[in-house]
């Protein structure tokens, strides 16, 4: 199976190798036009190179800790 690619901004680098990314989504909404929807992500970043605001890819990895289930792949 295919692993997942997501593109979205860094919110915050201050974990050791760990940035958090926000990665939003627009969906359709019965009533509504559109809504966005948003999530954050925990992606391993060995390193430290990403910095607040930047827009990066992650990809799907197996577990590095409790919450990193992602790595980051490059800078979008």
């Amino acid at each position: 199976m295919p692993k997942r690619i997501l593109q979205g901004t860094v919110t915050s680098d201050k974990n050791e190798q760990t940035i958090t990314v926000l990665v939003e989504r627009r969906c359709k909404h019965p009533l509504l036009k559109t809504v966005r929807k948003s999530k954050k992500y925990r992606a391993h970043d060995a390193l430290n190179q990403f910095k607040v605001g930047d827009t990066v890819r992650i990809e799907e990895c197996a577990p590095i800790s409790k919450t990193k289930r992602w790595t980051v792949v490059t800078e979008a």
